[in-house]
């Protein structure tokens, strides 16, 4: 009989929390964005934990968003990725350290080699989020007026990738000799140029840094677009994405895993890992009462205008603290987002107000409830080939981490669907996925 699959677990730390109310939350840690020493006490609790990886989003302006907005949210800033990483990479052995670098704002020759930088002072242990950045306002701080074209962007993100794994094989895993009796350091023959030049980019190389502990550093990939989901089946190890339901999660699955069979690889060898808010209560009540107290500090004034958004009319003339009317005005803006927050609000009998916190706050998939109740639906997920694991989002920290940590992770495990201990040293020992061998050396391990 086959070993029963098990999860894999990320932790979205990036802002700390995605919910824009998190840092107003009784017993929060409203600094915890720019506090090393609560970073460092998340990390080591989530490697306690034998969470796979801790995973750092990034942006590269300030988001686009009312200033009456952003002047409440907390999801905007934040410390620079490989820094922080960096850092952690020190107080910690285990758990995997994933960053977002930018193929559209980056190039591909500072990529590598911060990566395969990590990769070294973590001893096999970083992984690349493959982004295109679709935020229009980071053209301006990089002396572009227009920002790239969507299809263009993933264009230039494929190239990069090309560029970047390649300059990782610079070198042969045993190119650097070392022998102080003959002097000699590095062995010539095992040295590769990469002479890319491209419709994008013109690279020499090699990379002046040895091969990567990992070979190459885990590839992670974020979006959903048709570009997306094809750039993910070709060159991804773990995708990061966000389906509203496990309906949307099944098909997200099946139809990358196909694509990623179709372009000629090990299906097994990419882990799909849809983020999910986990708020865990005593009971479903008690994780919904706490749910409605995160939703409730969220500003009504920037709320209500992310639900005018959703629902294509502006709902600032609604009664708040009344259903949401039944007679809404034909819209052009998205009818399925309209109806996502219409039955939102029929099925949790929300107010105007509760809902527009809803949006405002974190309105992606969440399981809210006691935490034998979310591991089994947890199983259903593995089980039903929706996903590999999850990327979580915490809704406040600490007590929300600690929270999945120590009363959700037992739970997995005494399901024996998640690991008492690490199995080995690498992340991509964790998630189950070969090293790769060097392209330009054939016996290079």
């Amino acid at each position: 009989m086959a070993d029963p699959k098990h999860l894999h677990l990320t932790a979205f730390m990036r802002p700390v929390s995605l919910h824009t109310g998190a840092w107003r939350y009784p017993g929060s840690y409203p600094d915890a964005n720019f506090n090393l020493k609560h970073l460092i006490s998340f990390i080591q609790k989530l490697e306690a934990a034998k969470f796979d990886a801790f995973f750092m989003a990034d942006h590269l302006a300030v988001l686009n968003m009312p200033v009456e907005a952003l002047k409440r949210s907390q999801t905007t800033t934040s410390f620079e990725p490989f820094t922080l990483l960096s850092a952690l990479s020190q107080v910690t052995s285990r758990i995997g350290l994933a960053a977002t670098a930018s193929t559209t704002y980056d190039e591909p020759y500072h990529i590598a080699r911060r990566f395969a930088s990590l990769d070294h002072l973590s001893e096999g242990r970083a992984a690349w989020n493959i982004v295109t950045t679709g935020n229009p306002e980071s053209s301006k701080n990089f002396s572009q007026d227009e920002h790239m074209q969507h299809g263009d962007r993933y264009k230039r993100a494929r190239e990069a990738y090309d560029i970047v794994t390649g300059l990782w094989d610079s070198f042969a895993d045993d190119a650097f000799i070392r022998d102080q009796e003959t002097g000699t350091y590095l062995d010539p023959t095992k040295m590769h140029y990469l002479d890319h030049k491209g419709p994008e980019f013109s690279v020499r190389g090699p990379l002046n840094i040895a091969r990567p502990v990992q070979g190459w550093p885990v590839i992670v990939q974020a979006g959903q677009s048709e570009p997306g989901r094809q750039l993910a089946a070709e060159t991804a190890e773990a995708v990061f994405c966000s389906p509203r339901d496990i309906n949307a999660a099944k098909e997200l699955y099946a139809d990358i895993k196909g694509r990623t069979k179709a372009a000629g690889r090990n299906p097994e060898h990419l882990k799909i890992l849809p983020a999910a808010m986990f708020i865990i209560g005593d009971s479903k009540e008690d994780a919904q009462a706490k749910r409605l107290k995160l939703d409730s500090l969220v500003h009504y004034d920037s709320a209500i205008a992310s639900l005018s958004i959703v629902l294509g009319t502006d709902a600032s003339g609604f009664d708040p603290d009344a259903p949401l009317p039944t007679d809404l005005p034909p819209t052009n803006a998205s009818i399925t987002a309209r109806q996502g927050a219409e039955k939102l609000a029929a099925a949790e009998n929300l107010t105007v107000r509760q809902l527009a916190q809803r949006f405002g706050g974190y309105s992606g998939l969440a399981f809210v409830g006691e935490p034998g109740a979310i591991a089994e639906e947890m199983k259903t997920w593995l089980e039903e080939q929706a996903c590999d694991g999850f990327t979580v989002v915490f809704p406040y920290l600490p007590q929300g981490l600690d929270d999945v940590t120590q009363r959700l992770v037992p739970e997995l495990q005494s399901l024996g669907i998640f690991r008492k201990e690490y199995e080995g040293k690498t992340l991509r020992e964790h998630l189950g996925l070969p090293r790769p061998g060097n392209r330009f050396f054939e016996k290079a391990a």
